[in-house]
């Protein structure tokens, strides 16, 4: 009875995100077809070193500061308006983990990127007092994370218009309508591009310490 039921919830959870609701898988659980990385930055290229790989059906973001983009099959992956869901997972270390989901941003060969939002992964115990849940730097969820470490939680981030939703564990978090007059340079430094225009997904690898898992990574696309 166990199995049996622990298969009905697999395929409930499936069919919740199937394709015939119009989500679409960024993930396949085996390889990182779809997605590229860049390096990590001219100064420090080691801290790259294997800062995205496949483990146990999730990818697994820890070695360096690097990002993995979200390219799709012809390499031009781009979204406006959507849907995005995930299960992400923050290892427990020493000093905590830290990563981030970008939305709205493109792939760039080096360093931060400098277009989109990021959407905040980051465990109660690191430094950065910006936590899980936030927009970082525009709207931060402060101080406590809304999700233990060593735990699946779900993250999910809706784009409608202006307005940017995230939810952790579906309770919201963030609820941000970005100002006909938005000058993100005011928020925080270097963030000219921090707008809403159209864009892809990418995940963070921030430090050689942290360690976080993302999976079951699907997107709608709205209209």
């Amino acid at each position: 009875m166990k199995i049996a039921f622990v298969t009905l919830i697999s395929l409930f959870a499936a069919a919740s995100v199937s394709a015939e609701d119009g989500w679409i898988p960024l993930f396949n659980g085996k390889d990182l077809s779809g997605w590229k990385d860049n390096i990590a930055t001219e100064e420090k290229p080691e801290e790259k070193a294997n800062s995205f790989v496949v483990e146990d059906g999730a990818i697994k973001v820890q070695g360096g500061r690097a990002h993995l983009f979200y390219v799709g099959e012809d390499g031009k992956a781009s979204f406006k308006n959507f849907e995005f869901k995930a299960k992400v997972k923050l290892g427990s270390t020493e000093a905590g983990s830290n990563s981030g989901i970008y939305i709205h941003t493109q792939m760039e060969d080096k360093g931060w990127p400098s277009k989109g939002y990021e959407c905040q992964v980051n465990s109660t115990k690191h430094k950065d007092v910006k936590k899980t849940g936030g927009l970082y730097g525009v709207k931060d969820v402060l101080n406590t994370s809304p999700a233990a470490d060593d735990e699946w939680f779900d993250y999910e981030i809706k784009v409608e218009g202006k307005r940017i939703v995230i939810k952790i564990n579906g309770e919201v978090t963030t609820d941000f309508t970005e100002p006909d007059d938005w000058d993100p340079s005011k928020a925080l430094k270097n963030m000219d591009g921090r707008k809403l225009t159209a864009g892809t997904i990418a995940l963070q690898g921030h430090d050689p310490i942290s360690r976080v898992y993302y999976k079951d990574l699907y997107l709608k696309p709205l209209p």
